[in-house]
């Protein structure tokens, strides 16, 4: 393998073919033969790849960094303090809602220490999370609608802030909110991955003790399943950080598998719906599940866009995204019509007033991202343009839930 490396320095096909068919050979040859040309320039460039690779792997290593560590700290502190809200929520001392904060708050303080950062954010998230907690529990029973949709909306508020301390000084620009993006995007596919293995290992726990004959199901399910459930948040989150390789190379293939399967689904729900004369219009239900629909879409839409790699050619799958936000948009107007009806026939309420709110935010945001992706289909505008849509305009979601979160309660 030396003497094949120094026959061939002005043959880089075939150093690269070396390489390739035996890298464990050629990476424990080169050393010899750079050794006995070190002023090749062929070879040097060789050496600083290699010893590159070998750099960023060391990098690159996952366990037993301070990161680590304090990824462990922040994970043991999430399944407890869980466990611990679990309990005075079965004393029906405190709403269930505040189990989100068992999570999101350890899972915060990660980025916060973890991202450089200036320290009025530092301050900022802490302030809006310790207002959140507070604001949540000072809200009196019975649970009217206005408090309701405060509870629904305050996981909001927390993602906003788990994204601003994930961005940390870089908050303001495209590149590093897509991030954001797809650490989300991947973390829901490695937490379903951690999920189903965790609950393989549940049932055959439970299993081998009701062999023995004890029921430890509810003991399990409490206790083991909630802490490692919300443990696995922080984990997630830290694995996907570290660029695991396993979530880069299939959330792609999700996007592309799930984008053209959403386009066909919808198409046949639209059209089915016309011919059953299933009407959103009178049925409140369906309205609300017209609207889980289309949020879905646009959470779809935008990691699928997301996963699109800068320098990739134009091709179907562009088309397809295309055709599943225009989808959207005519989900998201259907919506939007059967809301401003029952606001006309019934009166302003609080659930009224936040579904109209959001709906019509989402729709200005679907309308932004398809005007710019028709002009990037055509070749008139770059990739980075339809980064820059979504992720501008992602703040609009953060107030829209805060005026929700801290004002609905009071007015309704």
């Amino acid at each position: 393998m030396k003497n094949q490396v120094i026959e061939n320095i002005d043959n880089p096909e075939n150093l690269e073919r070396l390489y390739r068919n035996d890298p464990d050979l050629f990476i424990e040859e080169f050393s010899f033969a750079y050794k006995s040309q070190p002023d090749s320039p062929v070879l040097s460039v060789w050496n600083q790849r290699l010893n590159f690779q070998k750099t960023l792997t060391d990098k690159n290593k996952v366990f037993f960094t301070k990161e680590f560590h304090l990824m462990a700290v922040c994970s043991l502190m999430a399944g407890i303090a869980t466990r611990i809200i679990l309990h005075f929520t079965e004393l029906n001392l405190i709403a269930p809602v505040n189990l989100i904060f068992g999570v999101a708050i350890f899972t915060i303080v990660y980025f916060l220490y973890h991202r450089p950062m200036q320290r009025s954010i530092r301050i900022f998230a802490v302030v809006t999370i310790v207002a959140s907690i507070i604001f949540i529990n000072l809200l009196t029973q019975p649970v009217t609608d206005g408090i309701l949709l405060s509870y629904l909306h305050v996981p909001i508020v927390l993602w906003m802030i788990a994204g601003l301390s994930f961005t940390g000084d870089h908050w303001k620009k495209v590149n590093h909110r897509l991030s954001f993006l797809k650490v989300n995007g991947e973390f829901v596919i490695l937490y379903a991955i951690m999920a189903i293995s965790g609950l393989i290992l549940a049932f055959i726990t439970i299993q081998l003790f009701q062999f023995a004959g004890l029921d430890v199901s509810e003991f399990y399910m409490e206790n083991i399943v909630l802490f490692g459930a919300s443990s696995l948040s922080v984990v997630g989150f830290y694995l996907v950080s570290r660029n695991l390789s396993i979530t880069k190379n299939i959330a792609p293939v999700i996007a592309r598998l799930f984008s053209p399967l959403m386009v066909l689904t919808l198409s046949c729900f639209l059209i089915t719906m016309v011919l059953i004369g299933k009407n959103p219009f009178v049925d409140r239900d369906f309205l609300l599940f017209f609207n889980i629909i289309l949020i879905v879409v646009l959470a779809i839409s935008i990691f699928s866009i997301s996963e699109r790699k800068s320098n990739e050619m134009r091709n179907i799958f562009d088309y397809n995204v295309a055709i599943l936000i225009v989808l959207a948009i005519i989900i998201d107007g259907i919506a939007l019509s059967a809301i401003l009806l029952r606001l006309s026939s019934y009166g302003i309420s609080a659930n009224r007033l936040a579904v109209l709110g959001i709906n019509l935010i989402i729709l200005v945001h679907l309308i932004r991202i398809l005007y710019v992706y028709i002009h990037f289909i055509q070749n008139n505008v770059n990739s980075y343009k339809i980064q820059r849509v979504i992720t501008e305009y992602l703040p609009v979601y953060g107030v829209w839930a805060a005026i929700v979160t801290f004002t609905f309660p009071i007015f309704f």
